[in-house]
């Protein structure tokens, strides 16, 4: 009986494109879920039978080169059906010619100093926008080869107004609209280095012609590719448009559709005509409710300007819907943040889960411990400080679900102080209440670790037990 034959092939449109290119440096993607990751792999693939191919892909980091379904990780499901050996410890493949294809990164600048002395065929960087301009050209002078194949450089990318990758691409891409100008994609233009200005032309000759025959032009093209050019993806996960459709206005723009203009604004990630209008009562169906402290544990005094201390009450109902019950913004010494605590546990009642983040070190624990017991009798929950990405990073879920009609707030004082600071975020003054209320749902209301009291009916309050029991603990 014979094996089974294994075929790999682009899938038709921009992947295609991608891998038949002739450029010189050929920039792929400008969109999330394009196949850009799948299509360097399948790049490497060509030269396999060369027994000098020397083939490189390069991440910003170890742990994103390392990251469940990464690179490395996809990698595994190509390179053994091509009987390739892989080198755990030096993210190296060593294909049966001799050929070798290796993952690294480089995160600082000094990085790329490590690689002096290497011959790579092949070098590909994927995320091009995480790279810096000098990263970048200095990884140029390390791509060379003997092995008779043309030395060639391969960048995926997604929008980065920002990024010295926009302006390298500007050709591409209309000024005005930061989208990408369809009939100029997949053409190749040419550019030179001259006392660090790249100078640009149509062809190579007009650069040989300008600045002699030892010019060596470069060539340059910009395949741009989206979402629903990934067939595949779509057929296994058709959701993921979905997901890219919940991102804020401005991350939509950039990922779904390859905006390389879209940055954020005042307003970006929060509206207030998305809380609708504020509620004067809550409904019935709470099944959960979580009073978060962000502490700033600092005090006005002339001169001054410290963001505050909030306590942020978010409820949760049975079909989904958040409602901001109350927000408490203080300026007080710790003592003064831990009884204010106190007291707002008092009014809120046992039946709200308290939670409050934990700053690393020594101090950060004793003020926890001390809290904790301050509010015994009540459910506390602490959560360790952690490195959950930027604001804007933690402000994407909650936004989500504020555009999609998600979110309320209660009628009260606070509530236009509220909401005028969220609509500024992340460019206003102060950011207090939009950390509150980021960190209460991404790391209370939706934890599943024993936040969430389910079955609760704030209907019927039994007054006189809830006093009790303050009497008892307080």
């Amino acid at each position: 009986m014979e094996a089974a034959e294994t075929i790999f092939k682009p899938q038709p449109g921009p992947q295609t494109d991608f891998l038949r290119c002739s450029a010189d440096i050929c920039i792929f993607g400008g969109a999330a879920g394009g196949g850009k990751s799948h299509g360097l792999l399948l790049d490497h693939c060509y030269h396999i039978e060369n027994r000098g191919y020397r083939g490189v892909t390069l991440r910003k980091t170890v742990p994103q080169l390392r990251a469940p379904g990464g690179l490395w990780d996809k990698s595994k499901e190509i390179y053994p059906l091509l009987r390739a050996e892989p080198r755990e410890q030096t993210h190296e493949w060593l294909f049966p010619s001799g050929a070798i294809v290796k993952f690294g990164a480089i995160e600082f600048d000094a990085d790329v100093y490590s690689w002096d002395g290497s011959e790579i065929c092949g070098l590909q960087l994927d995320e091009g926008t995480q790279f810096s301009e000098f990263q970048f050209f200095h990884m140029i002078s390390r791509n060379r080869s003997t092995c008779g194949i043309k030395p060639y450089v391969r960048v995926t990318t997604n929008p980065d107004p920002d990024s010295w990758l926009r302006r390298f691409l500007s050709y591409w891409i209309d000024e005005a609209t930061g989208y990408p100008i369809p009939e100029r994609c997949g053409k190749l233009r040419w550019f030179v280095r001259r006392n660090d200005e790249l100078f640009w032309a149509d062809s190579p000759q007009e650069l040989i012609e300008k600045f002699g025959k030892d010019a060596s032009p470069k060539s340059v093209t910009f395949i741009p590719s989206f979402v629903q050019n990934n067939a595949k993806l779509l057929e296994v996960n058709p959701e993921y448009i979905g997901n890219l459709k919940a991102l804020p206005s401005f991350e939509r723009d950039r990922l779904l559709l390859g905006n390389w203009n879209a940055r954020p604004q005042a307003g970006s990630y929060f509206k207030r005509e998305w809380f609708g209008t504020p509620l004067d009562t809550l409904p019935s169906d709470i099944v959960a409710r979580v009073r978060f402290w962000d502490r700033a544990g600092t005090e006005q005094a002339p001169g001054r300007d410290p963001d505050a201390t909030v306590g942020l009450k978010l409820a949760k109902t049975r079909q989904g819907l958040y409602i901001v019950e109350d927000v408490v913004r203080i300026f007080e010494t710790p003592h003064g943040v831990e009884s204010k605590m106190i007291e707002c546990a008092k009014a809120d009642g046992f039946e709200c889960v308290i939670g409050f983040m934990s700053d690393p070190g020594s101090a950060g624990k004793y003020e926890s411990t001390a809290a904790t017991r301050a509010l015994d009798g009540f459910t506390v929950k602490i959560i360790p400080s952690s490195g959950a990405g930027s604001k804007e990073t933690r402000a994407r879920p909650i936004s989500s679900q504020c555009e999609a009609g998600n979110c309320r707030i209660i009628r009260a004082p606070w509530n236009e102080t509220f909401l005028r600071e969220l609509e500024a975020f992340p460019f206003g003054r102060h950011d207090d209440r939009v950390d509150g209320l980021t960190r209460i749902f991404h790391k209370g209301i939706n934890q599943r670790s024993g936040w969430s009291v389910h079955r609760l009916d704030f209907t019927k309050p039994n007054e006189n037990a809830t006093r009790r029991f303050f009497d008892n603990r307080l």
